[in-house]
C-alpha cells in the first residue's frame, strides 16, 4: 500500500524517484507524484494514475533538483485525485510524503484551521505538513520540527520530508509502516520497499519503531523513539536485479507461478537432510516444540488459508490442537489462551499491518512462544518475534500471491515434522515424508505442464460472473485459495465451500451458468467428493475437476478433467495450488485486467 522514494545527492534525482516509483508500482495505488529542490525552490508535479503519466508530466516540466521526495498513493482519505495525491505543501518550500493513516486528523485539522492554515485537499496527510510548517515558524530547524510534530500523530505512518529552506537533508520517520535508508557514494536515499532502490545501491538500513533519520548526501544520522543517537546495522541485498525483473514473462505472476519448484528448492534446502535435521530447523529454541499443547495461528487472505492447511496437518501429524484465525479479527476480540500454546504468525511480508498488531498484542507472557512465518528476514514481523522460520520465495512482485503461499506451506510442513518429532511420532514415518517432500519441485514443474490445456480450459470462464470451488479436507483452504485468486485478478466473484456442504445451500446456485471447480486428489475423501460431484452434475451444473490419474474420473457431459500427477498425500495441496493459480492467471489475461495490480488492491497492506 503506498510507496516512499526519496533521495538526496549532487545530481539530478528526479530519474532515480521516478525509477522507485516504478519499482514500487507492485504495492498498488491510483496516484503519484514527487518534489525536488533546486536553486532554492520546490518543484512539486502530480498527476492521477499511473507512474507513467507522472513521468511524461515531469520531463514536460523539466523537473530537477538534488534533493526529492516521490509517493504513490492507494486512496484511503479522500478520492485518488491530483489534488490527494502526495507531496502535500505547506507554502512554497515545504514537502510530505506518507504511508499509513493518521487517525486523530480531524482533530488536527480542526485546531489547525482555527490557527489559520487552509486545506487544499481531504486527506489525513496535510496535516502533517501544517504541522510542520507551523513548527517552523515557531523557530525550530527541520529535523527539530519532525521531532515535534511526531508525538501529536496517533496512528501508523511512515513520512519523508523536504524542505527548500534545508537543501542539504532529508527527513525520515517510521512509526509502524516500513522505511529503509539506501546508502550510496556520495548520495543516500529513502523508500518503503529496498525494492526500489536496487538499481543504485544494495546496502539497506532498516528504520526501527520510532526511528527519526536525518539522511545528508554523506551520511545518515538516526535518533531513535527516546530521542538518542543510535547506530543501525547495515544489509546487504542478496538478491539479483533479475529477481525483480519480468524476464521473458508477460507479467510477473506467470514469472513467479514458473518460479515455483526453484523457490521451494530454496524452501527445503538444508532443512530436509533426514528427520534429525527436523531438530534444527528453530535453531536452538526447537526444543521448545516439546512443550507445544496447542497452536494459535494469525494471519490475514493467502497466509490465512496456509495456516488451514496447516491446521489439519498439526492435528493428524502432530496430534497437537490447532485454531487458525483471521489477524483482523482475533486482535479485536478477548481470547482464552490454553496453556503452552505457541503463537504463529504468518505474512509474506512481514509487515502486514493487522497481523503486526495482533503480534504485538499478543505478549510473550500468554504463550511460551511467538514464531513469524515470513518471506523477508528483515521485516518488522521476524524482527519483533523470538523464533523465525523463513520460505525464502525471493521477490514477489505481483499483488496475487504464488510462490509465497506454496512455500508458506512447504515450511509450515516442515514446522509440523518438527512438532510431531518433538512430541514422539517415529523418525520412520517423518523420514517418509521428508524423502517424499524432494519430489516437491520435480512435482510443481509436472504441474506446471498444464498450462496450455489449463489456457484451453479458461475460455469456459470468461464470460462467467461467478464461480464455485469445492475441495474437502486440506484441499477446502486450496480451494479458497483458487476462490480468492480468480476474484483478485479477473474479477469474477467466486466462493468455496467444503464440498459436502453443498447440500446445505450453495447448491441452490448452480446452473449451467456458474462453473464449478474441484480439486480431488487420491485421499480418503475421493469417495465422498465423488458424490458431491454428482449432485452437480445432476443439476446441470459445468464441472472442471483437477484429479489424481487413479481417481477413476473422466471427460462426459457437463464434466471436464485434468489429469494431475501422482502427489503423496501430505504434499497435493502444495501441488494442486498450481493449476488454480493458472487458471485465475489466463481467465485475467483473457478479460483484459491488469493482473499484476488488480484494482483496489495492494501488495502489502500496511493499513488497517
Amino acid at each position: 500500500m503506498c510507496g516512499i522514494v526519496g533521495a538526496i545527492g549532487e545530481r539530478n534525482v528526479t530519474g532515480i524517484l521516478i525509477t522507485g516509483l516504478k519499482r514500487l508500482e507492485y504495492r498498488g495505488y491510483d496516484s503519484a507524484g514527487l518534489a525536488v529542490v533546486a536553486e532554492g525552490l520546490l518543484h512539486r508535479v502530480r498527476r492521477a494514475g499511473k507512474v507513467a503519466g507522472l513521468e511524461m508530466a515531469a520531463d514536460e516540466a523539466a523537473t530537477q533538483g538534488t534533493l526529492g521526495i516521490a509517493h504513490t498513493r492507494w486512496a484511503t482519505h479522500g478520492k485518488p485525485t491530483e489534488t490527494n495525491a502526495h507531496p502535500h505543501m505547506s507554502g512554497d518550500d515545504l514537502a510530505v510524503v506518507h504511508n499509513g493513516i493518521i487517525e486523530n486528523y480531524q482533530s488536527l485539522r480542526e485546531q489547525l484551521i482555527a490557527d489559520g492554515y487552509r486545506f487544499t485537499s481531504e486527506t489525513d496527510t496535510e496535516v502533517i505538513v501544517h504541522l510542520l510548517h507551523q513548527a517552523l515558524a515557531a523557530g525550530r530547524d527541520l529535523l527539530q520540527a519532525v521531532s515535534e510534530v511526531v508525538p501529536k500523530l496517533h496512528g501508523a505512518y511512515a513520512l519523508g520530508v523536504v524542505s527548500a529552506d534545508e537543501p542539504d537533508r532529508l527527513i525520515a520517520v517510521r512509526s509502524g509502516s516500513p522505511l529503509v535508508v539506501g546508502l550510496g557514494i556520495g548520495e543516500n536515499y529513502i523508500a518503503s520497499d529496498q525494492l526500489a532502490l536496487l538499481p543504485v545501491t544494495t546496502r539497506f538500513i532498516f528504520l526501527q519503531e520510532g526511528d527519526v533519520a536525518e539522511v545528508r548526501r554523506d551520511g545518515v544520522q538516526i535518533i531513535d523513539a527516546k530521542g538518542v543517537a543510535v547506530e543501525r546495522k547495515v544489509h546487504e541485498f542478496d538478491g539479483t536485479h533479475e529477481d525483480v525483473e519480468k524476464g521473458e514473462y508477460r507479467h510477473f505472476m506467470l514469472k513467479e507461478i514458473f518460479e515455483q519448484p526453484a523457490a521451494l528448492q530454496r524452501t527445503l534446502e538444508g532443512r530436509i537432510n533426514g528427520p534429525e535435521s527436523l531438530a534444527h530447523l528453530l535453531g536452538e529454541r526447537t526444543e521448545l516444540l516439546q512443550r507445544v499443547r496447542n497452536v494459535q495461528i494469525i494471519a490475514c487472505g493467502t497466509s490465512y488459508h496456509a495456516g488451514m492447511v496447516a491446521r489439519y496437518w498439526l492435528e493428524d501429524l502432530a496430534g497437537v490442537s490447532c485454531q487458525v484465525e483471521v489477524a483482523s479479527e482475533f486482535r479485536y476480540r478477548q481470547h482464552v489462551v490454553p496453556e503452552n500454546t505457541l503463537l504463529v504468525t504468518i505474512s509474506q511480508s512481514g509487515e502486514t499491518a493487522d497481523t503486526l498488531a495482533a503480534l504485538r498484542g499478543a505478549t510473550s507472557a500468554h504463550y511460551i512462544g511467538r514464531l513469524a512465518v515470513c518471506n523477508v528476514d528483515s521485516s518488522s514481523l521476524v524482527r519483533e518475534s523470538e523464533m523465525a522460520l523463513l520460505t525464502r520465495a525471493g521477490p514477489e512482485i505481483g499483488v496475487a500471491s504464488t510462490k509465497a503461499f506454496t512455500t508458506q506451506l512447504a515450511a509450515l510442513l516442515l514446522l509440523v515434522l518438527a512438532t510431531a518429532r518433538a512430541h514422539g511420532v517415529r523418525d520412520e514415518l517423518l523420514a517418509d515424508i521428508l524423502t517424499d517432500m524432494r519430489q516437491l519441485p520435480s512435482l510443481t514443474e509436472q504441474a506446471l505442464r498444464l498450462d496450455g490445456a489449463i489456457h484451453e480450459l479458461s475460455k469456459d470462464f470468461v464470460e462467467k460472473h461467478h464461480t464455485l470451488f469445492l475441495g474437502r479436507g486440506t484441499q477446502y483452504p486450496v480451494a479458497m485459495e483458487g476462490a480468492l485468486k480468480l476474484k483478485e485478478i479477473s474479477y469474477i466473484h467466486a466462493e468455496a465451500y467444503p464440498a459436502g456442504e453443498l447440500k446445505h445451500g450453495p447448491l441452490a446456485l448452480v446452473d449451467k451458468d456458474m462453473p464449478v471447480v474441484a480439486v480431488a486428489p487420491n485421499d480418503e475423501l475421493l469417495e465422498k467428493l465423488k458424490s458431491n460431484l454428482q449432485e452437480v452434475r445432476a443439476r446441470g451444473g459445468e464441472l472442471y475437476l483437477f484429479a489424481d490419474h487413479h481417481a477413476e474420473l473422466s471427460d462426459a457431459d457437463g464434466f471436464t478433467v485434468l489429469t494431475m500427477p501422482k502427489v503423496p498425500e501430505y504434499l497435493a495441496p502444495i501441488i494442486y495450488t498450481i493449476p488454480l493459480q493458472l487458471l485465475s492467471y489466463h481467465v485475467a489475461v483473457m478479460r483484459g485486467t491488469d493482473v499484476d495490480q488488480p484494482r483496489n488492491l495492494a501488495k502489502s497492506v500496511t493499513v488497517e
